[in-house]
């Protein structure tokens, strides 16, 4: 079983090809071209770097959010695209459990943090019991000193890894002290063989989805969103 990962619902654009035993491709790029440029190209040369053609997927992961607004779109409107015209199943991936599933073998807490600016993170809490994570804190947008208050209550060491951890790592130092570790920079954006791996899991369960019914989860209001309330406000 062939399937194919997408990431671009953070800074990051990657693209990876799993199967069953083994990561076949994988590709990551961290530039300031927009997604629209760097997704398609990247899928191509994954495949080729995979030695498959597209014809041979037989499933797409990407991750739905939380993450930047246009990323989502991008990438999901991209699998979408390719899974209607190739009549592949797809699976909707969290971007904070693709984030996380590198560290399932590390027994204990882990907080997947994303940049969501606003002076505000995403966030989400896992705990790995060495084989299997399960989640504690489902994805939510939270100022630090908030985040730092729901989490001292569980009294334990908590890993923190996320594009979020480069703003905010000294602020968590000081508000959770030695409760804070944090994860290696390689950690701080989703890997597409993450996305994929747990996409090829999500489809052989039989999960997966028609490409019409996967909806992003944007976690807040975007900007257009609430500007638009606001005028509808405004107008009566």
């Amino acid at each position: 079983m062939y399937v194919l990962g997408i990431e671009s619902a953070t800074p990051v654009a990657a693209t990876a090809v799993v199967t069953e035993d083994k990561i076949m491709a994988e590709r990551m790029v961290n530039n300031r071209r927009t997604h629209s440029v760097n997704l398609l190209p990247m899928i191509r040369d994954v495949l080729n770097d995979a030695g498959i053609d597209k014809s041979q997927l037989d499933g797409i992961a990407v991750t739905t959010g939380p993450g930047s607004f246009t990323g989502l779109r991008i990438g999901m409107s991209t699998a979408k695209s390719l899974a209607q015209v190739l009549r592949l199943p797809v699976a909707g991936i969290s971007t904070m459990e693709s984030l996380v599933h590198p560290l399932t073998g590390l027994p204990g807490l882990a907080c997947p943090i994303l940049n969501a600016r606003k002076n505000e993170l995403y966030a989400a809490l896992y705990r790995s019991n060495g084989r299997q994570l399960s989640c504690l804190l489902p994805a939510f947008a939270v100022g630090v000193e908030k985040l730092a208050s729901l989490l001292d209550v569980y009294d334990e060491p908590i890993t923190f890894l996320g594009d979020g951890t480069e703003e905010y790592r000294n602020t968590l130092m000081e508000l959770l002290g030695g409760q804070a570790r944090f994860a290696p920079g390689s950690a701080a954006f989703p890997r597409g063989a993450a996305v994929a791996e747990l996409g090829l899991r999500t489809l052989k369960s039989g999960a997966g989805a028609d490409p019409l019914d996967l909806l992003p989860y944007y976690t807040r209001e975007s900007e257009a969103e609430i500007k638009w309330r606001e005028r509808r406000r405004s107008n009566g």
